[in-house]
């Protein structure tokens, strides 16, 4: 029995005459008629959604050619939007496909957010993140962490397509929006441009005696690098949900490579049947290459290179192997609720 059906008249009658006198007080009291506080399973507002690269490739290609990039404003970008949300592309985190075009720069500056830019297609771009200054190169995965100054600029003959993630929704919830620009269009390098991969780059070493840092100091994540541990693990008994995947982490505690948002790569291969599971958090993956499907509750999801999937949180969902090998980056959510121990999953039998 809920608390609304044990109410009597007498009690609800009790109840409005009490709300009443307690509204000058800026108090409440349950009213059966508010909406309820738990629920048995949680209810989602996001819904999971399939883009096309079919779809999306048209957009950008408007985009680079009819949209500036203005100086000190938004970047140039396509955002993925979810048709259950106000804004975002999951309720947490947005996710935005950005095109740059030769000879432009993204000019430096900071937020409270965290990001990360996964690079889709192209070459020629540099980022610099706190006078750190990196080449971007297709499959390659970079950091801002937050409030870390960062610009961009495109040194290459062609556009280039990356995708940006941003905890935003989550720092608007917590009302920790900060924003600052910087007084030059870029900021100054490092004497030594490519100091935090000098140290941390290779993956299993680094500084002796470090054992913690107030951010993930290893910015770029190369695609060798990451493609080539996966196709080692490919070597393992395969995972029963995900068949091939490894998560990206942070050199110096082991932790996921943002506080916030997870990033993982993954082989998904022909034949592979995954079971169904269900989680807390939501996730969006990017197909690099291949093919397959995703069945999510009643929606089936038959994806190919290039094409964007958000799973909504508490969703079943499973993957099976299409008539390719497929490559996928995802970005999840996960670390926020682990950290706030709201992490729960189940399993299909």
């Amino acid at each position: 029995m809920s608390i609304n059906e044990s109410i009597t008249p007498e009690d609800l009658a009790a109840r409005r005459r009490l709300q009443a006198d307690l509204e000058r007080y800026n108090c409440r009291v349950h009213q059966p008629d508010d909406p309820p506080v738990f629920t048995r399973d949680p209810k989602v507002d996001m819904q999971s959604v399939h883009w096309r690269w079919s779809d999306l490739a048209p957009l950008l290609d408007r985009l680079g050619r009819e949209v500036a990039l203005a100086a000190d404003g938004p970047r140039r970008t396509l955002r993925l939007h979810n048709p259950g949300l106000p804004r975002g592309t999951t309720h947490t985190f947005w996710a935005s496909i950005q095109v740059i075009n030769p000879g432009e720069v993204a000019t430096a500056h900071r937020h409270s957010a965290n990001a990360l830019r996964f690079i889709m297609h192209g070459a020629g771009a540099w980022t610099n993140v706190g006078g750190e200054r990196y080449p971007m190169s297709e499959g390659d995965l970079v950091l801002t962490p937050a409030w870390a100054f960062h610009d961009h600029v495109h040194l290459g003959a062609e556009p280039m397509i990356w995708l940006d993630v941003l905890d935003l929704s989550l720092m608007h919830m917590l009302r920790a929006t900060f924003f600052e620009p910087f007084p030059q269009a870029e900021q100054p390098v490092k004497s030594v441009p490519d100091d935090g991969f000098r140290r941390f780059g290779s993956g299993l070493m680094g500084p002796p005696g470090l054992r913690s840092a107030s951010a993930n100091p290893l910015l770029p994540y190369t695609a060798n690098m990451a493609q080539n541990a996966v196709r080692q693990a490919a070597g393992l008994p395969p995972d029963p949900f995900d068949d091939v995947i490894l998560e990206y982490r942070n050199p110096v505690d082991g932790g996921p490579a943002l506080r916030t948002l997870a990033q993982t790569l993954q082989l998904i291969r022909p034949g592979f049947v995954g079971r169904a599971r269900r989680h807390t958090g939501s996730k969006l993956y990017y197909v690099m290459r291949g093919n397959g499907s995703t069945t999510v509750g009643d929606q089936h999801f038959e994806w190919r290179a290039g094409d964007f999937m958000a799973i909504a949180p508490w969703a079943w969902h499973r993957h099976r192997g299409g008539t390719e090998e497929a490559m996928l980056f995802q970005v999840n959510d996960l670390p926020a609720l682990q950290a706030l121990g709201y992490d729960r999953e189940e399993g299909a039998d």
